[in-house]
């Protein structure tokens, strides 16, 4: 009875292991040799012309960006700009009660007025002076006197046309203006408010048609920059993180003249038109340098490229379906595409998902690529 329970036991167990192997397998196709056929996806490796793109991080400048001052002492009279709005070259900012000034330069006229009077009756005094000199009236050292008040009336004339144009200017100052075409920040000043020449912050003007982005580039790249801006204009492509509109183009227009030793960077600024104002001063951004055009180079989806103790590596799908691990070389990673420099030819198919299942001469089935999530 006991060998009956035994030999059931047994039945039972075979079973058991005959089901799960079936179910391990779930229906793939399995090698003559008893290993499972590993189901991938793949791609083929295809020779292209493309730019050799650097990505790094900027941000973007006011082209030219003035902070306004005050030049003269006064008391704000209206403030008549709109915060954060477009301003022309010569548009009223802030206006300084004038009244001050006004009084000075009426001051000043009525001085040069009396000094030119002053100077006129020393003149004719003179030449009275000369005709009786010359019949023996007077003498030739009160002649000279009288020539020296004449010279000293002219000099007060030229004090007074100078005092008169200095009123002018303040009272020309008690005007602030925009000094060019661009957008003005916050108000910072209110009516009523007292200013002190080169003192108090009135306004911040920056110009942002066109607009400055200013990047570090690390100097091992400093031949490739250097070639590329002495055969003609170097492209930039400026992007908001996150934002799905397309790339901006820009020119890159400047390269800094030493090499930063605590980064190892060089400072490099390019121009965007920024005809919409859609990028703005201070704004964080994404860069993309063109180094070089790449003729031929062979590309392969970024997905296919593996890491190894020895370096990259990629399956090669070979027509007898099984695969081949072929050490590559990688230029760059840019636009989702591997651009490889050695160990892949054009035509050849890599796999590009699936590779956990794979090893050196496994078998394989390809499966279609799977659809892209659009949300």
């Amino acid at each position: 009875m006991k060998n009956k329970k035994i030999a059931l036991w047994m039945v039972v167990v075979g079973v058991g292991i005959v089901g799960g192997a079936y179910f391990y397998f779930g229906g793939q196709k399995v090698a003559p040799q008893g290993k499972p056929v590993a189901p991938v996806v793949v791609a083929r490796a295809e020779a292209r012309d493309v730019p050799l793109l650097l990505a790094l991080t900027g941000r973007a400048e006011a082209l030219e960006s003035v902070s306004l001052r005050a030049r003269v002492d006064g008391q704000v009279q209206a403030v008549p700009m709109q915060e954060g709005g477009r301003v022309k070259k010569g548009d009223v900012l802030v206006q300084l009660d004038p009244a001050d000034f006004a009084a000075r330069l009426a001051q000043a006229e009525a001085n040069l007025s009396r000094d030119q009077a002053l100077a006129a009756k020393a003149r004719a005094d003179v030449e009275r002076y000369v005709a009786l000199r010359q019949k023996g009236f007077v003498s030739e050292e009160m002649l000279g006197s009288m020539r020296t008040n004449a010279a000293a009336q002219e000099a007060a004339v030229k004090a007074s046309q100078a005092a008169l144009e200095l009123a002018r200017l303040q009272l020309g100052y008690a005007t602030i203006r925009a000094p060019f075409d661009g957008v003005v920040g916050a108000r910072l000043v209110f009516p009523g408010s007292a200013v002190k020449v080169n003192d108090t912050l009135l306004a911040v003007v920056n110009k942002v048609k066109p607009l400055f982005v200013s990047f570090a580039v690390p100097e091992k790249y400093l031949p490739k920059i250097r070639a590329a801006m002495k055969d003609g204009v170097m492209k930039v492509g400026v992007a908001v993180p996150g934002a799905t509109a397309r790339e901006t183009e820009g020119e890159a227009r400047f390269l800094d003249n030493a090499v930063d030793a605590t980064t190892g960077t060089i400072r490099m600024k390019a121009t965007v038109a920024n005809a919409d104002e859609s990028l703005t001063a201070g704004q964080f951004l994404n860069i993309s340098l063109a180094l070089d055009q790449l003729k031929g180079v062979v590309t392969v989806p970024a997905e296919a490229v593996q890491q190894g103790p020895e370096g990259a590596y990629v399956y090669l799908a070979k027509e007898d379906e099984t695969v081949e691990v072929r050490r590559v070389v990688v230029i760059a990673i840019q636009g989702g595409m591997a651009l490889l420099d050695q160990g892949l030819a054009a035509g050849e198919t890599v796999v590009v998902d699936g590779q956990m299942r794979l090893s050196p001469g496994a078998k394989y089935r390809t499966l279609e690529p799977k659809p892209a999530n659009h949300q």
